[in-house]
């Protein structure tokens, strides 16, 4: 019994050294050692000889050759041109280019009986531009509703002056139209709104019988037509003065220059002037005296600013001795202000600097000379063109 332990013992040595044989001939070396060949990689097939490409790691990269596409296909539609947005917190911006545009009225009278004359056509008129021509671009003939300003003197000098004043006024009020639009402004020292713009007739001719007894001697005309303009530059469209005055200047803060480029500075008004006190003149004009003589002078220079003031701005201007003149007169300058020839062109000078333009119109025939007008009894007939002689350029402010 004792011998078996022993044997036991030895059994178990002779185990664990047949184990660690056995761990050290299956190490990862021997393993490694005895591991078979990988196998070959597979042979790729050789692409044909239409396709073709760069070669990488795996072999050559085959590139479809592209089909041959009909003519009659169409092409493919362009791409959509994208769309800019705003960014957030700025509003939209916008480019404006703006082109000058002159609008020239121009009236066609004939010399002895003031008659418009229709029926001419865009090649009878040239535009010349400070001697330069220009193509006229618009073209058409006008007739419309007026807007007008009433300027009359109003002082106490003599009564004459009074009542050519109010008959002047009574005929073209007379011969208004139910559209049109009128105001009536007196003046002596200083100016007075009578009668603000209506188109009541009825209201306006009231207006005129009211005025009776003046309040100062002093003709303040240049201050009175200073503020007529100013009044007029805030309508927009076309506008008329009537001017009914004797024209001289007594005690005026304007001085003849101011005024003068005031009317040259106020676009789209038309001012017709009328002279009061044309009898009392005839009768009295001529006599001896130094006295006399300063007055004749006066009343000289207050006619040339009367028809100064009109041809600047294309109207017209009349010295009435008898009443009976005025209803003709005025006739005329109805007919002047509502017929017109209406031109339209774009400045060759585009510049926007302020400078005053002066404007020339010639009528023409179809061979490019001067226009020539006969009765139907063959004779020549002298006609006047109505027009403004400039007009003053927009002034950039930077």
């Amino acid at each position: 019994m004792p011998a078996m332990p022993y044997r036991i013992f030895a059994s178990t040595t002779l185990a664990l050294a047949f184990s660690a044989a056995a761990f050290l001939s299956f190490s990862p070396a021997r393993l490694r050692a005895q591991s078979p060949p990988p196998p070959a990689p597979a042979q790729q097939p050789q692409p044909d000889s239409d396709s073709g490409g760069p070669a990488g790691d795996q072999g050559p990269i085959v590139v479809p050759k592209k089909k041959a596409q009909p003519d009659d296909v169409p092409p493919p539609p362009a791409p959509a041109a994208p769309k800019l947005k705003t960014p957030e917190g700025m509003p939209p911006v916008t480019l404006n280019v703006e082109v000058p545009e002159v609008t020239v009225d121009v009236g066609v009278l004939l010399e002895k009986t003031h008659q418009f004359v229709p029926g001419l056509k865009p090649a009878n008129f040239r535009v010349y531009e400070d001697g330069k021509e220009q193509k006229v671009i618009g073209f058409k003939r006008i007739e419309a509703p007026i807007t007008a300003l009433m300027i009359c003197e109003f002082s106490a000098t003599s009564y004459q002056f009074i009542y050519d004043m109010r008959n002047a006024a009574f005929s073209f009020a007379q011969q208004l139209r139910p559209q049109d639009y009128v105001a009536l402004m007196t003046f002596d020292m200083r100016t007075q709104i009578v009668t603000d713009f209506t188109q009541d007739k009825r209201q306006l001719l009231e207006s005129i019988n009211s005025l009776r007894i003046p309040g100062f001697s002093e003709r303040n005309v240049f201050d009175a037509l200073y503020e007529g303009l100013d009044r007029l530059s805030r309508i927009d469209g076309q506008k008329y003065i009537i001017l009914i005055a004797s024209g001289r200047d007594t005690f005026s803060k304007i001085t003849l220059y101011k005024i003068l480029d005031k009317v040259r500075k106020t676009p789209n008004v038309t001012i017709f002037t009328v002279s009061t006190g044309g009898l009392v003149r005839a009768m009295t004009e001529g006599r001896g005296g130094f006295n006399q003589s300063l007055r004749d002078m006066d009343y000289l220079q207050a006619d040339n600013q009367m028809q100064t003031f009109a041809r600047m701005t294309g109207g017209m201007s009349f010295q009435p001795r008898f009443v009976t003149e005025m209803p003709d007169d005025f006739s005329v300058i109805n007919q002047a202000i509502r017929s017109k020839y209406e031109l339209i062109y774009h400045p060759t000078n585009s510049k926007q600097d302020g400078t005053y333009r002066h404007i020339k119109v010639e009528l023409v025939d179809e061979e490019g000379h001067p226009l020539k007008m006969q009765d139907e009894k063959h004779k020549p007939l002298k006609y006047d063109l109505v027009v403004r002689d400039g007009y003053r350029a927009k002034q950039v402010v930077e």
